[in-house]
């Protein structure tokens, strides 16, 4: 059980695809099958679900959490040996489901810390907490809970979300609008996940009501785009209320206490954070996020 091994079945654990797993790798995909037989054999016991799709199983899950664990203390190691030897200022990896608004904080970090190499990783929330654990990101900010044992926190913002309406749209002389009106307007939304998604759903299900999605989007700067174009609506963070002025929308309270997100930045408290990755945690927690939160930003687009 080598460490090539164990990397393999990382990347075939998360693609559950043996042949995408192996290109990856840029190994054969009959090389990759044998390790992966090769580990099954050694465990004693298979680690995936073999009927029709690759799907790990529960013993594989388990096994799964364990290497990901190992490997990513044996990776700490070789960080924390680094620095200890002085080899440069050190790189520091952060994760977020968008990094629309870091641009302020990220560019008075670097000005600050100029030869840190700073990692972005773009990650779903469900993602991130395994990550953390897993050490394979320092730090993550997040718009949705994140639990995972041994976690550490610091909330950042808390703060109103709004509507996002065309010029010229019925709604635009309002101040507040509720969700009941909204049940037949079309919605451009993130795609189902996404902290955004997860609130509309929220909100329309306590009402009995069902969203009306005419278009899902990974890309922030695209559901703003589409709503100015008046395809139509959508939710927004006051944050991009704030800095969004390239594209013509209008915000639009909602009239309901549920409809808001709260900003946090986790790490994994058990962990012994590099010296990059704590200042720019000190960074991150200590910028002014209600007020802006990317002064040096000027390219913002949407803010999602």
């Amino acid at each position: 059980m080598d460490l090539n091994t164990l990397t393999q079945f990382l990347a075939v654990a998360r693609l559950e695809h043996l042949s995408r797993a192996a290109g990856e790798l840029r190994v054969a995909q009959p090389s990759l099958s044998r390790s992966i037989a090769r580990l099954e054999a050694e465990l004693g016991t298979p680690l995936f679900e073999r009927g029709g799709r690759l799907r790990l199983n529960e013993a594989g899950r388990l096994f799964r959490d364990y290497v990901e664990r190992s490997l990513g203390e044996l990776e700490a190691g070789r960080r924390a040996v680094a620095e200890a030897a002085a080899q440069g200022p050190g790189t520091v990896r952060l994760a977020s489901e968008t990094f629309l608004a870091f641009g302020g904080p990220l560019a008075a970090f670097k000005r600050a810390h100029p030869g840190v190499e700073i990692e972005l990783h773009q990650l779903s929330a469900q993602e991130t907490a395994r990550r953390l654990r897993a050490q394979d990101v320092d730090l993550a900010v997040v718009s949705q809970p994140v639990a995972a044992e041994g976690l550490e926190s610091v909330l950042l913002l808390d703060e109103e979300v709004g509507l996002a309406v065309p010029v010229g749209d019925p709604l635009a002389h309002r101040t507040t609008v509720g969700v009941e009106e909204l049940a037949q307007r079309p919605f451009i939304a993130a795609r189902p996940g996404h902290w955004q998604r997860r609130l509309l759903d929220r909100l329309f299900a306590a009402r009995g009501l069902v969203p009306r999605i005419v278009c899902e989007s990974d890309e922030a700067g695209a559901i703003a785009e589409l709503i100015s174009a008046g395809l139509g609506v959508g939710l927004v963070p006051a944050i991009a209320r704030r800095t969004a002025t390239r594209l013509p929308l209008v915000w639009v309270g909602v009239d309901s206490p549920e409809c808001r997100r709260s900003l946090t930045l986790f790490w994994d408290g058990q962990a012994r954070l590099p010296a990059a990755a704590r200042r720019l945690r000190e960074a991150i927690a200590g910028w002014d996020w209600a007020d802006g939160g990317q002064a040096d930003d000027s390219q913002a687009d949407g803010g999602f």
